[in-house]
């Protein structure tokens, strides 16, 4: 929008949506669509974020529920949103020159695009841009979906969406959506490369070749706004790069709240993250007493697999004093630890952009991670030699390449206390705004 581009929005209503901006969102007019056999009636409405138009598809029996997505009906809910979207172009305050979906959820809108245009003759000169967020997730159901839920006809099997699984004939969105879009994005440069590689790409490496030549890594970014030390309530004080005694006392504050012993000197670590497997809790896990070796305290805030969840528990019942386990999820609590922490401890196994890193970086609170995907691209090494570094990186996912970073993290800690200022600096005052994020999007758009 700052380049000058009109932009707008259109998602499902949520019920979280609803119950957080429903004064701010009016009822536009009621709308059908028709999926296949079933028309399905719906509400427009409408609301304003930042000066953007944000549209949003009511239907109370799809979209008010506790959970946004990962219910049964799954497949008719978002083939129901992807065909509103189509169905409602042409009908918003302009036609739009570029449609750019996210995720296997929307992936439908950009295949009913094309779909469409065969018979649209307003709908030919829109091009469309898909961006994946974890390939992982890739919308995958049974074949008979193809016309009973989506209501394509059954060329579009070998037109792009026919996916063998398994042994089973199946359908793949995710598929379908990266080789009909006229550009492909993930989130970060160093993701892109390696969803070539069939360790990342979770079976669709062949597909990730096949469009290479439009796929692009923009690596997300962060409300530099939303995220300063220097302004945010949640913390107990406040700081900035040049006065850091705020957090200091956001540190002491922490370790008094959370039963660690109260000590300035020792360096406090923190795990802030959803605890399974590919973000590396098992690397954790199986360093975990030659990592408290080091002296360091740590504190643990996420929900996750069961087996990590009293893993750390445990560790917290043994190591009293040392090691805190916040079990559960709180944007508060999470903001306390990124200012009051003086280490982060991210070895994800794979991690396509990652942002805990750059909020971390941001408190001031120095990262640990893995050299993966989004890691990568933001967290630049600050060992021997680097003058511009902002953390530490390890390469292979080890519990030794691991522990061995964390000891050289905990002795620039205590032996080097102006060098570690300086790297607490260098990552509280990098530019990770969606501003520069968006000027690679503007890029794409105009390319097209």
């Amino acid at each position: 929008k700052q380049a000058g581009d009109n932009i707008e929005i259109i998602v499902p209503y949520y019920k979280m949506t609803r119950d957080r901006f429903e004064n701010e969102i009016t009822f536009v007019k009621k709308c059908s669509c028709q999926l296949g056999e079933r028309t399905i009636e719906y509400g427009l409405c409408r609301g304003e974020l930042s000066g953007v138009t944000v549209w949003f598809i009511e239907h109370e029996h799809f979209f008010h529920r506790p959970r946004l997505y990962g219910y049964g009906d799954d497949s008719l809910r978002f083939a129901f949103f992807s065909r509103a979207v189509v169905d409602l172009i042409g009908q918003y305050d302009h036609m739009p020159e570029i449609l750019h979906c996210n995720d296997w959820e929307t992936a439908l809108s950009v295949i009913y695009l094309k779909n469409d245009a065969v018979v649209r003759d307003e709908l030919k000169p829109i091009k469309s841009v898909y961006t994946i967020h974890n390939i992982a997730y890739q919308g995958q159901f049974g074949e008979r979906d193809l016309t009973e839920v989506f209501a394509l006809p059954q060329g579009w099997y070998d037109g792009g969406l026919g996916y063998e699984f398994e042994g089973r004939q199946d359908i793949n969105l995710m598929k379908g959506a990266m080789l009909v879009s006229d550009a492909v994005t993930t989130v970060s440069p160093t993701y892109a490369m390696q969803l070539h590689d069939s360790a990342y790409a979770h079976g669709l490496e062949s597909i990730v070749s096949a469009v290479s030549y439009k796929l692009h890594g923009v690596l997300n970014g962060i409300d530099m706004t939303a995220y300063d030390p220097a302004v945010d309530n949640a913390i107990p004080a406040v700081y900035t790069p040049e006065e850091m005694e705020g957090k200091a006392k956001c540190k002491a504050d922490l370790q008094v709240s959370l039963g660690l012993r109260e000590d300035p000197e020792v360096p406090v670590m923190a795990i802030v993250s959803r605890l399974v497997g590919h973000k590396g809790v098992d690397l954790v896990c199986g360093g975990f007493d030659k990592m408290m070796e080091t002296g360091a305290q740590l504190v643990v805030l996420g929900k996750g697999d069961e087996y990590y969840e009293d893993f750390f528990r445990s560790q917290a019942y043994r190591y009293g004093g040392r090691v805190a386990a916040q079990i559960t999820y709180s944007d508060a609590l999470s903001r306390r630890i990124y200012a009051g922490a003086d280490l982060f401890l991210m070895p994800s196994k794979s991690e396509p952009c990652g942002l805990s890193q750059m909020i971390a970086m941001r408190y001031g609170t120095v990262p640990i991670v893995r050299k993966t995907g989004g890691l990568a691209d933001s967290v630049k090494s600050c060992q021997v030699g680097q003058e511009d570094g902002t953390g530490l990186l390890f390469n292979d996912y080890k519990v030794e390449d691991m522990l061995g970073v964390i000891h050289q993290a905990v002795q620039l800690y205590h032996g080097d206390r102006a060098g570690f200022g300086m790297v607490q600096k260098r990552g509280m005052t990098y530019d990770f705004s969606w501003k520069r994020s968006a000027e690679d999007y503007h890029n794409i758009y105009q390319n097209l």
